[in-house]
């Protein structure tokens, strides 16, 4: 099958993304080769599109902070009902298109260490938006979650049944701190069975719980954006694990 002409990594920081390398241990496994695989440093959306526009042919993106929100409105890119953010683009014949799979990936990456989203409890800190994409996600598959305010409030949104409105002294399922500082930074302790943190910098290991989620939603962009066609043909989360 052919690829892109680029795939890779677009926002600020991204000099530490393990995306491009994800790309290409996918691409692999399905045999996808020739797309060269690129690092898109962009502070600003304009930063972002006079980059990318001298890129000739088909491009994937993975996109962070702070390119999650631009893109909805100069792409005419939508994201998931609620969560009004993108972190995966894609531009075939000069037309973009794109989605939110942080939230599937969060779910995913859960599971794979053991705690599955249907009947647990999420306690999670933040409300931007990859708070707001994890709790449409566990929402969706099951789970309950208890919000608590950091630099952003959770609002209202697909989320607001599974919101745990008695909160106040229960021990969680699970934790996270979504206010960590990108590339590492440290998170906060919440009260919870385990604390997980999505923030990783260079040192980290495919153990970590960062690793496996943006490993896991790297693979949800293969299924919901990039090549749906080949869903059942994608490698497992642990078979892209272990080539990190």
């Amino acid at each position: 099958m052919d690829g892109p002409a680029y795939w890779g990594i677009a926002g600020f920081p991204i000099a530490h993304s393990l995306t491009p390398k994800l790309f290409t241990i996918v691409g692999g496994h399905l045999g996808i080769s020739g797309a060269q695989c690129i690092f898109v440093e962009a502070r600003s959306i304009d930063s972002f599109l006079k980059q990318v526009a001298s890129l000739e042919g088909d491009l994937w993106l993975s996109c962070t902070a702070p390119l999650k929100h631009s893109p909805q409105a100069r792409l005419e890119v939508d994201g998931p009902a609620g969560v009004n953010a993108i972190n995966q683009l894609k531009r075939i014949d000069g037309n973009w298109s794109g989605t939110s799979t942080d939230g599937l990936g969060f779910v995913a990456a859960a599971k794979h260490i053991g705690i599955e989203a249907e009947g647990s409890i999420l306690r999670m800190r933040g409300g931007g938006s990859a708070a707001r994409a994890i709790a449409a996600a566990w929402a969706a598959a099951g789970g309950q979650i208890i919000p608590e305010s950091g630099r952003r409030a959770l609002l209202s949104g697909p989320w607001d049944e599974a919101i745990f409105s008695e909160g106040e002294g229960i021990e969680a399922d699970l934790g996270i701190d979504l206010d960590a500082a990108p590339a590492g930074g440290e998170s906060v302790e919440l009260a919870a069975k385990v604390n997980v943190s999505i923030s990783y910098g260079p040192s980290a290991s495919p153990q970590d719980f960062a690793v496996v989620m943006i490993a896991a939603q790297h693979l949800e962009a293969w299924k919901h954006l990039y090549t749906p066609e080949l869903a059942q043909s994608l490698p497992s989360l642990t078979q892209v694990l272990e080539q990190l």
